[in-house]
């Protein structure tokens, strides 16, 4: 696993000034897990990368990886840790008159390891990501998908505990950046690695990621599972997990809505709640789909009580038996009408 601990990174200017680029950095990926770090562009997000990679070295706190503070290493020590952490980046920077498998080969060969345990490794990783009829090909001969399987198959060459994918899907197609995240829950459950997914597209994280961490000048702001942050519907960070566009209502009462994770939500919800209580419920916007297996989904409803006022407080209780957790988004009513 990786352990994050109150990591500060900042850069002097030639004229003294400091410039603080992350800010007391709280961040664990457990084993076998996908942690997304998502933010707008400037956030801290590459910077975090390095430091991650070793790439930069922190200006304070410290970096763990199974129990070792890669941080406080250097020299030698520095660099054998760091062959724990295998990295993607964005563009594969495979060696384009090096074969795929050759390219994969390459750190082996820098170690020494012996011909037959780098004819097996490379196998093995090339089989991994589903490349193995590609193994004579060169760069120039593979798809943008097809060079940055290669480029992971490279990265783990080492076994690493840690893989740090830095936006490693951008700049592919739809098809090419499905099959590169599915690749990655492969990894983490084949070879229980901790991955740290760097992106912008909240599409990866939807996919592929077990949490996520929000990233703003320089400092976490918000961090969930996602299964919990697309149950919870006041949360900033899981509205846009899952945005909604929802059209303008005249009702008594707005509810925003989100499928609870632990019970599946019953499909005659609207017309139980219509029976049940006399109401006319306008579905006013939705956005449902999978996510790694679990169906979520979030909803926005005009609520018009066509007869009493329900109590507001049995209201979202109804809705939560119904596999739905409801908070309220705008009234017309006076709350104290509504409860």
């Amino acid at each position: 696993m990786i352990e994050i601990d109150q990591l500060s990174k900042h850069y002097r200017a030639p004229d003294g000034r400091l410039t603080e680029v992350l800010q007391s950095i709280n961040l664990q990926v457990p084993q076998a897990n996908i942690t997304a770090v998502v933010g707008p562009s400037g956030a801290g997000k590459s910077t975090l990368a390095k430091c991650i990679s070793l790439l930069e070295q922190p200006s304070s706190g410290s970096i763990r990886v199974n129990g070792s503070d890669l941080s406080r290493l250097d020299g030698e020590a520095l660099r054998q840790a760091r062959r724990s952490i295998g990295t993607v980046f964005q563009s594969s920077a495979l060696l384009q008159r090096k074969t795929a498998w050759e390219n994969i080969a390459l750190p082996l060969r820098y170690l020494g390891v012996v011909d037959r345990d780098i004819t097996a490794r490379v196998g093995e990783l090339l089989e991994s990501v589903g490349l193995s009829h590609k193994a004579k090909a060169y760069p120039s001969q593979l798809s943008g998908g097809q060079r940055q399987r290669i480029g992971i198959a490279r990265a783990l060459a080492l076994r690493p505990t840690v893989l740090l994918a830095d936006e490693a899907t951008s700049g592919l197609d739809p098809e090419a950046t499905v099959t590169i995240l599915d690749l990655l829950k492969k990894l983490r459950d084949d070879y229980k690695l901790a991955i740290v997914l760097i992106t912008h597209e909240m599409d990866a994280v939807r996919q592929a990621a077990d949490a996520v961490a929000e990233i703003r000048d320089g400092q976490i702001v918000q961090y969930g599972v996602v299964k919990a942050l697309l149950a919870q519907p006041d949360s900033a960070l899981g509205q846009r997990l899952l945005p909604l566009a929802a059209q303008a209502s005249d009702a008594e009462l707005v509810l925003q809505l989100s499928y609870r994770t632990d019970v599946p939500v019953t499909s005659d919800w609207i017309s139980r709640l219509s029976q049940q209580f006399g109401l006319r419920i306008d579905l006013l916007g939705a956005h449902v789909e999978q996510v790694n297996g679990l169906q979520a989904g979030r909803l926005q409803v005009g609520i018009h009580f066509q007869h009493e006022r329900l109590p507001l407080a049995r209201l979202l209780a109804q809705f939560e038996q119904l596999g739905l957790i409801a908070s309220v988004s705008g009234s017309v009513l006076p709350l104290r009408e509504a409860v």
